[in-house]
């Protein structure tokens, strides 16, 4: 059989970067242990994947999904992440507002809202400093 070529493959994707992207996730998973749907015929992962996207073999969202996949990452995913955040804070509080920065900077859907609520956030934390430090002076006149 013929080797087919990226050429060949080119009309099934709206991009060639889109084509690469695939036939390279797709030959890597095949190089691990995937079965091909295909004849191997002797070629190498590069050509098979490329032949499976040319006789569509595969679905294109089949593929998509697999790249999707590929790539996506859970920072955190299990229980003991966040809960090994929690362990690790302190007992002044500034654990919460740093997570509720994170939390802001994750919802904020345009700058605007953003901007708005780094300044609530920044008012709060100038607020706990306020009020700690007048706790403080208290407690050391009290002790005078």
């Amino acid at each position: 059989m013929a080797r087919i070529t990226v050429e060949d493959c080119i009309d099934k994707f709206p991009s060639r970067f889109e084509l690469v992207l695939i036939a390279s996730n797709r030959a890597r998973k095949l190089f691990s242990g995937e079965k091909p749907t295909v004849e191997i015929d002797n070629d190498k992962n590069t050509v098979i994947a490329l032949r499976e996207i040319a006789d569509e073999t595969l679905t294109k969202e089949q593929l998509k999904n697999d790249l999707i996949e590929e790539y996506q990452t859970n920072n955190f995913g299990e229980d003991e992440d966040i809960n090994e955040l929690e362990d690790n804070t302190s007992d002044t509080g500034t654990e919460e507002n740093e997570l509720d920065k994170e939390e802001t900077i994750l919802e904020a859907s345009d700058t605007s809202d953003l901007q708005q609520d780094i300044s609530n956030n920044a008012q709060q934390s100038e607020e706990i400093s306020t009020e700690t430090s007048q706790d403080n002076l208290k407690n050391s006149l009290d002790e005078d």
